[in-house]
């Protein structure tokens, strides 16, 4: 089958586009055409490198991390699908390789597509619905009345959250450029601070959680907008030690990541806040919560291009580059 496959570590120099067998299907897996896959930086930090502590990944491995498409077979063990039933997922940490023809997925990391959405339109939601689906209502526990920022709104995170929250009751706020101040509202943001204009920190306060998808100095700024108790949950800030522990990380990977973001929690700890980082899981029972937000209208995608395979490396540098104006990118595959 064709794929996208990484043969070293490193730039984008390091991929190539080629063939590899197909994979094989366990007991409990079934097996899916891939009909479109959608572009996340943690495809990008995946091929630089970046997590190869945590994931190491052996090369030549196939990259991409969500997609949709149709199962065209079915392991013996497997209870939830049957061949022709259209489909999309966020595959385990250790089973990625969206960016092909076919993938082996255990069905319990599968979801039936929304029959609302495109194959393109559903292949941008997984790793983002169940980003902002378990920073939101599984770890932060967002409740009616609860003050939400929510940083990069028009991202792909972003895009999901705010509607999320919104639906959780929350009174939500985001941080955005100029040109997608529009976009957000009409997302449901009910406050838009334009970070080109203002400083978030200075006119946002008591704030019960941050969804930090920047870290940096905006991880530290969004310390001082919660309120005693409040919490920042953060995609792109240091790995602290209850990851690690998630994990199974370890001594020293514990010992690094522990020291990695001591510096945050202690800062944390002094506000009277709290601190944790995020790496989603896959969940197939947590995407159908997903699933019927969208088909009910409560959730809509958002998807900035549509490239087709033979130009795969051309949206990862889209990607790479800045170059999206909201929300997701996403791969056709012929």
């Amino acid at each position: 089958m064709k794929a996208l496959i990484v043969e070293r570590y490193g730039d984008a120099s390091a991929v190539r586009a080629g063939d590899v067998r197909d994979p094989q299907v366990g007991d409990q897996d079934v097996l899916v055409r891939i009909h479109a896959a959608s572009v996340n930086p943690l495809d990008l930090r995946t091929r630089n490198g970046d997590f190869k502590v945590i994931l190491p990944y052996r090369v030549p491995f196939v990259l991409g991390n969500d997609l949709a498409g149709v199962v065209v077979a079915a392991g013996a063990g497997v209870t939830r699908f049957t061949v022709g039933d259209e489909v999309y997922a966020r595959p385990d940490k250790n089973r990625i390789g969206a960016f092909a023809e076919l993938i082996a997925i255990h069905q319990d990391d599968v979801a039936t597509k929304p029959t609302t959405l495109t194959m393109e339109e559903a292949a941008s939601i997984p790793l983002v619905g169940l980003t902002a689906w378990q920073a939101l209502v599984e770890r932060a526990n967002v409740q009616a009345g609860q003050k939400v920022l929510i940083h990069a709104g028009s991202g792909g995170v972003g895009t999901i959250a705010i509607q999320l929250a919104k639906h959780l009751g929350a009174s939500v706020a985001t941080t955005a450029s100029t040109s997608k101040v529009g976009l957000v509202k009409d997302l449901g943001a009910d406050v838009v601070v334009d970070y080109k204009k203002q400083a978030f920190e200075t006119v946002l306060h008591d704030y019960d959680v941050v969804l930090d998808t920047l870290g940096g100095e905006t991880l530290d700024k969004s310390l001082r907008v919660l309120k005693p108790g409040g919490k920042v949950i953060s995609i792109a800030g240091p790995p602290d030690p209850t990851f690690a522990k998630e994990l199974g990380a370890n001594p020293l990977v514990r010992l690094v990541m522990t020291a990695l973001s001591f510096r945050t929690r202690q800062r944390a700890r002094r506000r009277r806040v709290t601190y944790s980082f995020l790496f989603m899981r896959a969940s197939g029972d947590q995407l159908r919560e997903v699933t019927s937000l969208i088909e009910a209208g409560t959730i809509r995608p958002v998807v900035d291009r549509v490239f087709p395979f033979e130009s795969i490396r051309e949206a990862l540098a889209y990607v790479e580059e800045g170059r999206a104006k909201a929300g997701k990118v996403v791969v056709r595959m012929n």
